[in-house]
């Protein structure tokens, strides 16, 4: 099974499925023909869409799932219930179905449309507006290997792909799914500092985003720990080590500790409902 052979259909024209039908077309996944976009009844941003990617849009879900391989869904995840709900009649034992909801299981979504076809759930970030996600996969109880290969065919067209069970979905919500605004919270006071100093925004805007880079580069091309890579940056009574004095005073690594775990189990918390069944 291919993606070269499937027909798509989305359910949600938000956001994500913009960036993951760029993705798919930019990357010559699948052509504009394969593709078709559907939400409840915003008829201006499915012709937007349209007219921007020249696919298939409507707003008869129901309609388009039964003409489609593929079934991405990408509403809300508070709509799931009673979107699923019209959907159900319409889907198939040979149906594939994607989820990138965050909070609901793939369990959940079987008990919903009542078949035994596969789901496998996806949590991107928002980097995929820029083909940089960093997306986890888990397949469900009815996916097989060649489904969670279809699923990591489709999201690597926007960035990378880790397969996980999925009982850590929760975990990869609070890193990754919430990871790009802690980077940018750590930048904007780094900006902050920069501007105070003399610098331009853009020009802090420029030298961070590739110190940043550069630093992620890095730490992905040795097997160094971390410690070690800021440690090599200090020299006793220089600059970094004047700054960490400060973040080690103030126990800023703690804080960012805490707070992911903070985003894990309000992940947790918001999934109870829409646990296995």
């Amino acid at each position: 099974m291919t993606l070269a052979d499937q027909t798509i259909t989305f359910i949600g024209a938000g956001a994500m499925t913009e960036a993951i039908v760029s993705g798919l077309l930019a990357n010559n996944r699948v052509n504009n023909e394969q593709i078709t976009v559907t939400n409840k009844n915003n008829g201006e941003r499915l012709a937007e869409l349209q007219n921007t990617y020249h696919i298939q849009t409507t707003t008869d879900k129901q309609q388009a799932a039964e003409q489609s391989d593929v079934l991405i869904l990408a509403m809300k995840p508070k709509d799931v219930d009673a979107a699923l709900e019209r959907l159900q009649p319409s889907i198939r034992a040979d149906h594939v179905i994607f989820s990138v909801l965050a909070g609901t299981t793939t369990g959940y979504i079987s008990s919903l449309i009542e078949a035994d076809c596969p789901v496998v759930r996806i949590m991107p970030n928002t980097s995929a507006k820029v083909g940089a996600s960093a997306s986890a996969i888990s397949g469900g109880r009815f996916a097989g290997a060649k489904d969670v290969d279809l699923a990591a065919s489709l999201f690597s067209s926007i960035g990378s792909i880790t397969i996980v069970p999925e009982e850590k979905m929760d975990s990869v919500t609070g890193i990754s799914g919430s990871g790009p605004a802690y980077f940018y919270y750590l930048l904007e006071g780094l900006q902050t500092a920069a501007v105070e100093s003399g610098l331009t925004e853009e020009d802090a805007k420029a030298l961070l985003i590739q110190t940043m880079q550069g630093a992620a580069k890095r730490w992905g091309q040795t097997s160094k720990s971390l410690q070690s890579l800021y440690e090599e940056v200090m020299s006793p009574g220089g600059t970094t080590e004047a700054a960490f004095s400060v973040l080690w005073e103030h126990e800023v690594q703690e804080h960012v500790t805490a707070g992911a775990k903070a985003a894990i189990e309000q992940s947790e918390k918001l999934g109870k409902v829409k646990k296995h069944v």
